[in-house]
């Protein structure tokens, strides 16, 4: 071997022993994955199972994020998560919401709050026994009703129509989720119960299914709740043969929407808008209403302001 060959060699090694030591040859630059809490309802309620698909869509869509799942009693609770920091994203009643940021109702204080969607309708359910002398929900003063979850907007919705339709407190109160407060109802615990849900409501139709139920009907009640307490209320009416019922029932509709802390960074917040709608058509299911992800209704989020990540998003569809 020449001189010049041996020097060669010799640098050839040296290269190869100064890759070996800088380990493997640098590949395009992995995305940081973002950690998020997203704080939901109860695991088998609307808000868990739709906050799971959620999550599931945006975590196999967008590698920038990496989103867990948080299950609450939903509303109340979800909006101080996010006051506090524990939750950067929280599903919410829009009455709720509205409260959390002008810190009234629950809210001895205004939460660092804002919105990224309005998503579906919740439609206001009364269940009660079928013959029953409850017809409407002045009959209610005196039994036994379950207002839904401590620290969930379906409590927050529950004594507002009671108090619009005029009985205040004057019942026996009950804390219960919709799945116990299905299973009291059926051993007779309580008398009635109130649930918020897109229609149908899958643990109300299975108790349909099993007897005759009476939906009570809470017609004119939403103009009474605008007029005290804001825009969130809507007049709405569950098809006639939902729970096997003759004819529609009238009553209270509340939007969802999905909100974030107000310190969420702007490209998270696009982020999981884009991919939220992005995801639209994954995201339906019997007690969640995902279709009706639309951007035109989304903007509409009343009092409660759209994070400006959300703002971006909804300019990119809009211009």
């Amino acid at each position: 071997m020449t001189a010049r060959q041996q020097v060669a060699r010799r640098s050839l090694l040296a290269l190869a022993t100064a890759v070996a030591a800088a380990g493997p040859a640098a590949g395009p630059a992995r995305v940081r994955e973002q950690p998020l809490v997203l704080a939901t309802g109860l695991a088998g309620a609307p808000y868990g199972i739709f906050g799971r698909r959620l999550a599931r869509e945006i975590n196999r869509r967008e590698p920038s994020l990496s989103l867990r799942v948080r299950n609450t009693s939903a509303s109340v609770r979800n909006l101080r998560l996010l006051g506090s920091g524990d939750a950067d994203l929280a599903l919410a009643l829009g009455d709720s919401a509205a409260d959390a940021f002008e810190g009234t109702g629950a809210f001895a204080a205004p939460e660092p709050v804002s919105a990224l969607a309005r998503i579906y309708l919740n439609y206001t359910h009364l269940v009660t026994h079928a013959g029953t002398e409850v017809t409407s929900v002045p009959d209610l003063a005196g039994l036994r009703v379950s207002l839904g979850a401590r620290e969930s907007g379906t409590v927050t919705v529950a004594q507002r129509v009671l108090a619009a339709a005029g009985i205040g407190t004057r019942i026996s109160p009950r804390y219960l989720g919709l799945d116990d407060s299905v299973q009291a109802l059926r051993r007779r615990q309580i008398d009635a119960f109130f649930a918020s849900s897109g229609v149908p409501a899958g643990a109300v139709r299975a108790l349909a299914d099993d007897r005759r139920i009476t939906l009570v009907p809470l017609d004119g009640l939403a103009e009474i709740l605008r007029r005290a307490h804001g825009p969130a209320y809507v007049d709405v009416s569950i098809p006639a043969g939902t729970y096997g019922q003759a004819a529609e029932v009238p009553t209270v509709g509340v939007p969802t929407y999905l909100m974030a802390r107000a310190g969420l960074p702007d490209e998270a917040a696009y982020q999981v808008t884009r991919t939220m709608f992005a995801a639209r058509l994954t995201l339906p299911g019997p007690e969640v209403p995902g279709a009706y992800l639309d951007e035109r209704y989304a903007i509409g989020t009343g009092p409660v302001p759209l994070h400006t990540g959300a703002v971006r998003y909804y300019r990119s569809v809009y211009g």
